[in-house]
């Protein structure tokens, strides 16, 4: 899906000096002696008199433009001119407008005081929003040709234009940052490769793996074989592994593997070195569609190529093996994970659980449980369910009641069914006693019960001679249909 591209803005950086001006500015002496009297309060005075001192020689404060002067004076101290905009903030003391939050955000961002200045490019956004300008939609903001015209005047860095196009990305407006970076990039500006990486992830995640790609190759003046165009006579910006991982990544969850292993070529003829990620991702994609000889050939060459195989890539593999139910294969990686110092996760176990419940091998899946428990790990829901449901298939209700014990008690989620296979399985033992109790606990985890457990009542209380009680559950469900 391409992104919807907005009318282009025609903006310049001046090579002379900005003058900041006011629509009701007082005479040019004034205005210097109030720029001058505030600085020199700011920089001179101990932190609580400044305050009070400001309070007192300026109680009308000070117009955008004065603000903006004194901004610019102390852009060499940028936690005293964050402070200044605060008070005068908090006290009333500036009706701030678009100029004199540009010069704030500059000088923040100079000195990369990323939090600030981020959180100040949000809030201007946001109030300076032009809720008029429906004809263009995905127009940059407002505060962005503030901060061309501003930007020699603060002594900026480009770093504000990645903040902004973050700020935008934040904001969820993809199509806004990305008229930012072309309207930078025509006039030479090139945002960073961490800031592309934020919008090709924000795009993918958006608009899918294909419209990522298509940005990717407009950030990079990359060729590629879905429809993208050269960008002629602009600067090409360097992709780097992260840039990749990011478009494998949503290939991947896309479940386009020939566009992942396309873009992994890519990477290689761009002597681009793959880190361990990488190696993991493509393992996953092959894992995934059961080519696990291609996942082992990636395996054997992230050895080769001198990486060390992860924790990542150890789950990867293992689970892989265990999804296709050749346990025996994951165990070899297992042992040799350990051996190698590993320390496996929670989603090691995890793996190799749900790989022996796929075979029907509960007592090393218990082993497995039992150790995973023991190391401190809490398993997710959906291993617990797995466990008991197995468990309770092959008639062991106890061991399948320990698990779920446990899982309540570290505040692990257990679905209805799970309930239902154990108190199933209570019944068919005439444990109807611990069925009952468990059937409370269930309706108190707003579970209701079903006419399974009805009627595994009914032949439990039968099978005891209860006849009477079994007649009254028969009635009750009856009732319920």
């Amino acid at each position: 899906m391409a992104l919807v591209q907005a009318k282009r803005i025609v903006f310049f950086i001046p090579t002379t000096t900005t003058h900041f001006c006011s629509v009701a500015a007082p005479t040019p002496s004034a205005d210097e002696t109030i720029v001058t009297d505030a600085v020199s309060i700011l920089k001179h005075h101990r932190f609580k008199s400044r305050w009070t001192h400001l309070r007192t020689l300026f109680p009308s404060g000070f117009t955008p433009s004065q603000f903006s002067q004194i901004t610019v004076q102390l852009r060499n101290n940028p936690h005293l001119a964050l402070r200044f905009f605060n008070f005068t903030v908090n006290r009333s003391l500036c009706h701030h407008n678009l100029l004199s939050y540009a010069t704030i955000i500059h000088t923040l961002a100079r000195s990369r005081q990323k939090t600030h200045a981020l959180t100040l490019i949000q809030s201007a956004i946001r109030k300076f929003e032009d809720r008029n300008n429906n004809s263009l939609p995905n127009a940059p903001p407002l505060i962005f040709e503030t901060l061309i015209r501003t930007y020699r005047t603060c002594d900026s860095a480009p770093f504000v234009f990645d903040l902004l196009i973050e700020g935008c990305l934040q904001s969820k407006s993809v199509e806004r940052a990305m008229e930012i970076v072309r309207m930078l990039r025509s006039k030479g500006i090139y945002p960073m490769s961490s800031t592309c990486n934020s919008l090709i992830m924000s795009v993918s995640k958006h608009h899918g793996s294909i419209a990522g790609y298509e940005t990717f190759n407009e950030l990079f003046n990359s060729s590629g074989k879905f429809g993208s165009k050269k960008l002629a006579g602009v600067k090409v910006a360097v992709p780097n592994v992260h840039t990749y991982n990011i478009i494998m990544h949503a290939f991947y969850k896309d479940g386009l593997i020939e566009n992942l292993e396309q873009v992994w070529s890519e990477m290689i003829v761009n002597n681009c070195v793959p880190n361990e990620y990488s190696y993991s991702i493509l393992m996953a994609a092959y894992c995934d569609n059961e080519r696990m000889e291609d996942a082992i050939r990636i395996w054997d060459k992230m050895g080769n190529d001198g990486l060390e195989h992860d924790i990542l890539a150890y789950n990867t593999i293992i689970g892989g093996f265990c999804k296709f139910g050749n346990v025996q294969k994951a165990e070899e990686f297992f042992k040799e994970m350990g051996l190698s110092d590993k320390k496996c996760s929670s989603v090691t176990y995890e793996h190799l659980i749900k790989g022996y419940c796929k075979i029907g091998d509960t007592d090393s899946a218990m082993l497995l449980y039992k150790d995973m428990c023991r190391k401190g790990f809490t398993p997710f829901g959906i291993i617990v369910d797995l466990l008991i449901k197995e468990l309770c298939v092959n008639n062991k209700v106890s061991e399948a009641l320990m698990v779920s014990r446990f899982a309540v008690k570290n505040n692990v989620v257990i679905k209805g069914g799970s309930y239902e296979f154990l108190i199933k399985g209570l019944c068919n033992e005439g444990r109807m006693e611990e069925g009952m109790k468990l059937q409370a606990e269930m309706v108190g985890k707003g579970y209701k019960p079903t006419a399974e457990i009805y009627s595994a009542f009914i032949i439990g209380y039968e099978k005891e001679g209860s006849l009477e009680l079994a007649g009254k559950l028969r009635t009750e469900l009856l009732g319920l249909q």
